[in-house]
């Protein structure tokens, strides 16, 4: 297994972790365990996102850049299901 394939397994894994974590603390009855998982999803989440810039800086994971009119368009999208 090279590197890019460890990162991206890595990457893969914590985000099924991540969803995991999501779904157990909103489903949890008892407060101190909701916020446990709470801590170990956003844990994930700055683990994932050094391992993005870990692959994007190694050129593994390309992302094109939005333009303003996309932006905006996501922002109505979602802004309207709140």
């Amino acid at each position: 297994m090279n590197d890019q394939e460890r990162i991206t397994d890595l990457l893969l894994t914590e985000k099924k972790m991540s969803a995991n974590y999501n779904e157990f603390a909103s489903e949890c009855v008892n407060p101190q365990l909701r916020r446990q998982f709470l801590d170990l999803l956003d844990r994930g989440q700055d683990i994932q996102s050094a391992l993005y810039q870990a692959a994007a800086s190694r050129g593994w994971y390309q992302t094109t850049p939005a333009d303003g009119a996309q932006i905006n368009q996501a922002l109505q999208k979602f802004s309207s299901m709140s």
